[in-house]
């Protein structure tokens, strides 16, 4: 007997994504820890590694960039490492999200997952780095003399509109990736272009007025502000801040999942 595919029973295709992917969710977790374990046993290191990774990269910026070019930034180190967390977070994850997608496709013509499942599974796999990288910050902070306010409980929340951000980056690069395999190595390169574009390593201070009132709207630069405010300089984001940080979250966060979900029934096809 034949049965009928009732496209209007399954419902508009992000919100039947969603429900698939809080029904794979035991799917979701294992892939999640599997990708932590993973990397870290790939390193001899572990996650001694993550955690000096980011320190080690500060100490090299630190003598180029505040003893070379001279800048004047008190505590230049926590400053840099501030950024370092949410640049390494976003950068790292988006990347990879696109190559898990693209490893991901023989698994998506064999057997039916959520589409979406690795995207966000990289996307938790990068938080919980962020978060570990929130250690050697701390470090840096004691040995600076970097003062601990009670700022810093904001982080929780920054770090969940940040996350949300970078998902919904993910979700449209990735859906770029399936569809022109050669944005891979494009992203590559307009990262290190928007990296130097984002006052990630020097004070937005040194940027001339008309360029600096541009890279103010820089949505990377808004939720950077967002951990670097509470760590650096010990004050919560202003209330206009986090509602700039969360209307971008969620836009882009809605706009990526709209766009992910109308086309990934033809990710099979494409990878």
């Amino acid at each position: 007997m034949m049965t009928n595919y009732d496209s209007d029973a399954i419902g508009p295709p992000a919100i039947h994504e969603l429900r698939e992917l809080v029904r794979y969710r035991d799917l979701l977790r294992i892939l999640v820890s599997n990708s932590i374990k993973t990397r870290y046993k790939r390193s001899s290191l572990g996650v001694v590694w993550t955690l000096l990774n980011p320190l080690l990269n500060t100490l090299v910026l630190t003598i180029a960039f505040s003893q070379i070019f001279r800048f004047e930034v008190e505590n230049y180190a926590v400053y840099i490492l501030s950024g370092l967390v949410f640049w390494n977070f976003f950068a790292q994850t988006t990347t990879l999200a696109m190559n898990q997608l693209i490893w991901g496709s023989n698994l998506l013509r064999r057997i039916y997952v959520p589409r979406s499942i690795f995207s966000v599974a990289v996307v938790g796999n990068g938080l919980a780095n962020f978060f570990l990288a929130l250690i050697p910050l701390g470090v840096v902070m004691l040995l600076l003399g970097q003062p601990f306010t009670v700022a810093l409980i904001f982080i929780p929340l920054a770090a969940v509109l940040m996350t949300m951000f970078i998902l919904g980056v993910t979700l449209l690069v990735s859906t770029l990736a399936v569809f022109f395999v050669d944005v891979v190595d494009i992203y590559s390169v307009v990262l290190s272009a928007v990296f130097y574009l984002t006052p990630v390593i020097y004070p937005i201070s040194i940027v001339p007025e008309p360029v600096r009132t541009f890279m103010a709207w820089n949505p990377l630069y808004i939720m950077l502000e967002l951990i670097r405010g509470p760590v650096y300089l010990g004050v919560f984001p202003g209330v206009a801040q986090v509602a700039a940080a969360a209307v971008i979250s969620v836009g882009t966060l809605v706009l990526g999942w709209l766009v992910f979900t109308s086309r990934q029934e033809e990710f099979a096809y494409r990878l």
